[in-house]
């Protein structure tokens, strides 16, 4: 049966859309990879080659309404693999990423054309189906599948501007043991913070998206009790910016390339693991099929 392949890329948060349903997201180079396959037996398959023990839910969901759009007959299904770089549940994305990756090489794999952001818009379906987001991530959607940074209406699904960056800056992320879902944040945490997020989304209309970055990272581990010690440490060894990303617990750090070993150096007193990536201007592709 008839098969193909599509990349997809991370992001981190800038701006969390949990609190307001306004949101911004940065795309990073780490990525997932998907694999889907045409079937005749009228049933959705999912794998998650790289975490087998993950939920997958989300992948089945998004093939399944891709078949949906258009009008696949239902005597046939198909088989989803994915495989990523990208680690699960610590606030890097991984559901936009997957979602995407999976919606394309669906599309590609029935033999049909669907524009960017229809694409988008069958995954961010997906996601509010298999219920892996509170607003649609429609931010983070965007920043997995083009690249750059996004600040987006999720509740309208409208974006509000986009931004190209210096792609010369680093990016490093502390991931600490553990790992934060959706469906594990509360409501009257982010109530707490809610009247601070349009300071946020001001600083990154003008331009000023790195400190918005920090202050958005200070308030959401307020709110949902995160540890601030990677961020002050990256701050005080020279990130430009620096926060937890999502709903963490990863911490992110923009980095200009002169202070990344300082940076390395400031967060080995912590446990965990980091990754070092870069900014991401590349749009999700099709890879084979």
């Amino acid at each position: 049966m008839r098969a193909a392949e599509a990349i997809c890329h991370g992001a981190i948060s800038v701006m969390n859309a949990m609190a307001t349903g306004t949101g911004a997201s940065l795309g990073v180079n780490l990525w997932t990879k998907a694999r889907v396959t045409i079937t005749d037996q009228g049933s959705f398959k999912g794998c998650n080659l790289t975490e087998p023990d993950e939920d997958v839910g989300l992948i089945e969901t998004t093939a399944r309404r891709v078949f949906k759009r258009f009008n696949v007959p239902r005597r046939f299904g198909a088989l989803i693999e994915t495989e990523s770089i990208i680690p699960v549940a610590v606030g890097l994305k991984s559901s936009s990423a997957s979602s995407n990756a999976v919606a394309l090489a669906t599309v590609n794999a029935l033999g049909k054309k669907a524009s960017p952001l229809e694409v988008i818009n069958l995954a961010v379906d997906a996601s509010l189906e298999a219920r892996v987001t509170l607003t649609g991530a429609f931010d983070d959607a965007c920043a997995c599948y083009f690249g750059g940074l996004f600040l987006t209406d999720n509740t309208h699904r409208r974006v509000l501007r986009r931004f190209s960056l210096d792609t010369n800056l680093s990016v490093l992320i502390h991931v600490p043991e553990g790992k934060r879902y959706s469906r594990d944040v509360k409501a009257a945490d982010l109530a707490l913070i809610k009247d601070f997020m349009p300071t946020v989304q001001r600083g990154i209309w003008n331009g000023n998206y790195w400190p918005a970055l920090t202050l958005n990272g200070l308030l959401y581990s307020s709110a949902l009790s995160c540890d601030t010690s990677p961020t002050r440490a990256a701050l005080e060894a020279g990130a430009v910016a620096a926060g937890i990303s999502g709903k963490g617990p990863a911490t992110a750090a923009v980095v200009p390339p002169k202070k990344l070993m300082n940076i390395l150096d400031s967060w080995d007193a912590y446990a965990g693991r980091v990754i070092e990536a870069s900014l991401n201007s590349i749009t999700t592709t099709r890879l084979s099929g």
